[in-house]
């Protein structure tokens, strides 16, 4: 039944359409959804899919998609300054949870190889899994999330060198190789021995190079022709060529997409590239989830369920008390550190890809392969229910530890201030002169507790809740203030009051104009970038020390104040379109510069 394709897709879109939904909207949250989904479709519950190797091979694609659009929001310099979170947790994470897998293989009766081969795949963890669940938690900007990132970007780095190892310890392991196990294409076609070596640098430094100086020229070309199906394709030639790249020399697809991400993340181009690919990610990232519900082997898990659980819960269990280690010692918090190790003590879909290579090389038998790798699909699908008893069970315990501040009330104030941060402060100040009521929502209890000694009432909370909103009195605020130090927070939070509350007049703090125009779209009624003005009064002194009047200093900083927020509005309604974009920004300047020194030419002229 499943030969045909259309039906395969209908039968994935259905049964995603149905119970994505459903898991949203009870709380389980959307990776449980496509998880439960894959259970129901797959060969060993309806059977309407039979074939779940072939089709978690092609939604793996989702993950190389997503790493590339992580790779683009990452610029070098952020990269660099990464480096010690990622040689730091992540080497200690990968170093000692493969150290102790290794010496429990040994203890179980497997051969030194083989154990180290059975601990490497499970020393790494779902990046799809994790990832996603940070992104839609909106944690990627907390602590949490930028450990997790620098630990699963380690391990997307780190298993190259492991399938490097792999023949060496297959030859030590002796074990007969499975030729015929289906690689799915991972094995590499490329050079060998030193030129491999050779090849992976040339090939890096070749996607530098073309990044920086090639295909900014093609980008340009392109945005002038205006077809914009030809940015779309461009964008999805550069992941799937990156990912080519790296099969060919046999390392992982996701770290060549990620680079070349990193690679364009200065372009001019970037948000372009982010619109085009974030649809194809969305869909392929789901069909993986999916995938990995279809691959739970049941028949496995019922000849040997008892040994199966054991393993299932000792891996969660080291692993989780490994990262909670590493947490400690980096001095994330109590809840941070909690979450950090919840998120991350799953094995991961890159385990399936370290036990297909082994299997050929003869590092690992094939029965310990299949039981391990009914082993690594159950961790990922757990992990989403772990991160959910966390949030129910764990998290409210860490939030009554921090919380220094009272819960929100209705003090019937017109103005409600969400954030009282450096934004948030200055503008309460200011409508505290005028003896205009305000409420103050703020989730640092240690920056609630600092206020307080200057005799600042602010309530703690997390001011992107709509229900905690609704009892500091939301429903019948006049204006809210959107003030948070998070663009995502700050965005979902415009989108939501918008909704709930659509009486307040909703003022949000920009984070520069890429966010500027999200606000925008999300209908908010002013946006303010939160450094322009500064920028401003900087400039206006400039031009005083270079000799202009205070007055005319003066009046060119409000011009060009006047003319950059209609430029704003301007640029917002093309900017779906970069081609239009860099014309008018060209053809802005000019106006700008004739407009600011219109006084100069009328004053020669008379």
């Amino acid at each position: 039944m499943d030969g045909s394709l259309l039906f395969s897709v209908f039968v994935f879109l259905a049964a995603a359409c149905v119970l994505v939904p459903l898991s949203k909207l009870s709380g389980l949250g959307s990776v449980i959804g496509y998880l439960i989904a894959g259970v129901l479709i797959g060969p060993h519950v309806l059977g309407l899919i039979t074939e779940p190797e072939t089709i978690l091979h092609f939604s793996e694609f989702g993950v190389v998609m997503m790493l590339f659009l992580i790779g683009l929001e990452l610029r070098p310099q952020a990269l660099w300054q990464m480096r010690g979170k990622l040689l730091g947790l992540g080497g200690l994470q990968v170093g000692l949870t493969t150290a102790a897998f290794t010496g429990i293989g040994v203890a179980l009766g497997l051969s030194l190889p083989e154990a180290i081969t059975v601990a490497m795949a499970l020393a790494l963890s779902s990046t799809a899994i994790a990832l996603q669940m940070m992104q839609d938690r909106g944690d990627m900007v907390t602590p949490t999330g930028k450990s997790g990132f620098a630990v699963l970007l380690f391990q997307d780095i780190i298993v190259i060198a492991m399938i490097a190892v792999l023949p060496i310890l297959g030859v030590m392991a002796g074990f007969e190789p499975v030729s015929s196990y289906d690689s799915h294409g991972a094995e590499s076609h490329g050079p060998t021995g030193v030129f491999r070596l050779l090849a992976i640098f040339g090939v890096l430094i070749g996607m530098v190079v073309a990044g920086r100086l090639l295909l900014r020229p093609i980008f340009r070309l392109i945005a002038r022709s205006r077809v914009r199906e030809t940015f779309t394709a461009i964008a999805l030639l550069l992941v799937i060529g990156s990912a080519l790249l790296m099969g060919w020399l046999g390392l992982s697809a996701a770290l060549g997409a990620f680079i070349a991400g990193v690679v364009l993340a200065d372009s001019e181009y970037r948000h372009q590239l982010e619109r085009d690919i974030e649809p194809f990610k969305a869909l392929l990232l789901g069909l993986f989830f999916i995938s990995v519900g279809m691959s739970l082997d049941f028949i496995t898990l019922a000849q040997t369920p008892d040994l199966i659980f054991g393993l299932v819960v000792g891996l969660l269990l080291i692993k989780f008390l490994i990262l909670f280690s590493i947490g400690t010692v980096f001095k994330l918090r109590g809840g941070d550190r909690f979450l950090f190790a919840v998120l991350l003590c799953q094995a991961g879909e890159f385990g399936f890809v370290l036990f297909q290579f082994a299997l050929t090389e003869g590092a690992v038998r094939p029965e310990i392969a299949s039981r391990l790798n009914a082993v690594i699909a159950l961790t990922m699908a757990l992990t989403p229910l772990l991160v959910l008893a966390y949030d129910k069970l764990i998290a409210p315990r860490f939030d009554r530890e921090a919380r220094t501040g009272e819960a929100p009330e209705d003090q019937h104030d017109p103005v409600l201030i969400l954030g009282y941060g450096r934004v948030g402060q200055i503008a309460g100040r200011l409508l505290q002169t005028q003896e205009i009521g305000t409420t103050i929502i703020d989730n640092n209890g240690d920056h609630i507790e600092f206020l307080k000694q200057f005799g600042h009432k602010v309530y703690y909370g997390d001011a992107s809740d709509m229900d905690i909103l609704r009892l500091a009195g939301a429903k019948t605020a006049k204006v809210i203030i959107v003030a948070m130090d998070d663009t995502q927070a700050v965005t979902r939070t415009v989108r939501e009051v918008r909704e709930h509350y659509p009486q307040a007049k909703i003022i949000a703090r920009a984070f520069g104009r890429p966010h500027l125009f999200e606000l925008l779209a999300e209908d908010a009624d002013f946006v303010e970038r939160e450094t322009i003005r500064g920028g401003l009064a900087i400039g206006r002194k400039a031009l005083e020390f270079m000799g202009e009047s205070e007055a005319r200093a003066a009046r060119l900083a409000d011009d060009f104040l006047a003319f950059d927020f209609k430029l704003a509005r301007e640029t917002y309604e093309m900017r779906e379109d970069m081609g239009a974009l860099a014309e008018h920004a060209a053809t802005a300047r000019e106006l700008l510069k004739e407009t600011l020194n219109a006084d100069k030419s009328n004053a020669s002229k008379s």
